[in-house]
């Protein structure tokens, strides 16, 4: 068969098999289609569908398939996270900034330091640590990863639930978008190299010097342009960043993060967003799959996934109830929070992915981090949903009484 053909039947898988899943089995309530599509990415990886018919998956994943899938992928998740750093409202947080400021700090903390320590416990063993990354490197990374919140993925999430336009939805988003820029701040910190440390000065000045007439450029144009303009100053961006040695996605992030949203007409960026995980998305869940390793044995893997879900999970909502006592909010309130930004899927695979392809951490640590951003998604409607059902009956009580 030609490179042609094994790549429409590597495509045919990837959006054909979740979305069945997804149909037949009515998975919405637990496993939106977004977290079935990245299970069925590691399905379809060399750990299970590669290790039953090793022949079948080394002759449709060869390297020509890989490379076209992996540049689909590329394109679809830096689009992706210029979304995300295009969707920050800092104005926002600033009118906000003490409840904003405590309550982002301390869910970003808690997590963090359970996760270093979960990946300070991890790295004692051998197989976690990747090629050319310290032992620091590791640990403030998958710390980091334990803290992450998907804001994308936690607006659509919000939508579904019918609390987005909400004023606890937009208090939400709040939180999540300083969490957005501490998380690529200190990946950036993580990906310093003092080889490149010349580059990566360079990469910064220029860029502040760049954001500051792209902003004046974008706010004077037409609408129509401004889209045009965007991608343009996004793949230059992202060029720059990687060249310095920081990484493509730091600066697809920085990219969208400089320009403001309101620029942008907010049903188009809502198509956008939407298109992007629609259509490019589940290419990037695949290749992602396909870097999956179980190298370390599956009970080891999955067992440091349990370890750092239960640190990232027990992180996040001890500093939401630590920020909801000193703010004075009731403890349903302070669940609901909490709950609501455990979700990683996306944003947190991409940070890993960053992690893996700087080679800070092994195949196998990246598979534990992505199946727990996976178990930390899953576990977020049914939660929040519970919560609500709850909140409603003692509201319902207390009316009748």
């Amino acid at each position: 068969m030609t490179t042609t053909e094994l790549f429409l039947i590597a495509m045919l898988l990837v959006f054909s098999l979740p979305w069945l899943v997804w149909r037949l089995f009515r998975t919405d309530g637990f496993a939106p289609l977004v977290v079935v599509q990245i299970l069925s990415g590691v399905l379809l990886g060399p750990g299970v569908v590669g290790a039953a018919f090793p022949d079948a998956h080394t002759a449709l994943f060869n390297p020509q398939v890989i490379t076209a899938l992996n540049g689909v992928a590329w394109w679809g998740v830096m689009m992706f996270v210029f979304t995300a750093g295009l969707e920050l409202d800092l104005k926002a947080a600033w009118q906000n900034r003490r409840e904003t400021g405590i309550t982002a700090s301390l869910a970003l903390l808690a997590p963090l330091t359970l996760g270093m320590a979960a990946g300070a416990l991890l790295l004692r063993t051998e197989g976690w640590l990747g090629a050319e990354g310290t032992r620091l490197q590791a640990t403030a990374g998958i710390g980091m990863a334990a803290a992450v919140t998907a804001l994308p993925i936690l607006i659509l999430f919000m939508e579904k639930l019918e609390i987005l336009r909400q004023p606890l939805g937009q208090r939400i988003l709040r939180y999540a978008s300083l969490d957005d820029i501490a998380i690529w701040g200190v990946l950036a910190i993580i990906l310093v190299d003092t080889d490149r440390m010349a580059r990566q000065l360079a990469f910064f000045a220029c860029f502040a010097l760049a954001s500051f007439a792209i902003r004046r450029l974008v706010s004077r144009i037409p609408q129509a342009d401004r889209w045009h303009v965007g991608l343009i100053w996004l793949i230059a961006v992202s060029l720059a960043a990687d060249w310095s040695g920081l990484h493509y996605m730091v600066g697809a992030f920085l990219a969208g993060a400089v320009l403001d949203g309101h620029w942008f007409d907010s049903k188009r960026m809502d198509q956008f967003r939407t298109t992007i995980l629609f259509a490019l998305m589940p290419v990037f869940f695949l290749s992602t799959g396909l870097r999956t390793s179980w190298e370390m044995g599956g009970l080891a893997v999955i067992g440091a996934a349990a370890l750092l879900l239960v640190a990232s999970v027990a992180g996040k909502l001890a500093g939401v109830h630590l920020a909801g006592r000193i703010l004075g909010w009731n403890r349903g309130e302070a669940n609901l929070i909490g709950w609501l930004l455990q979700t990683k899927a996306l944003i947190m695979i991409i940070f890993a992915q960053v992690l893996l392809d700087r080679q800070i951490i092994s195949s196998a640590a990246f598979t534990a981090l992505l199946l727990m951003a996976v178990g930390s998604t899953m576990l977020t409607i049914p939660a929040v949903r519970l919560l609500q059902r709850r909140q409603a009956d003692q509201a319902g009580g207390a009316a009748r009484q």
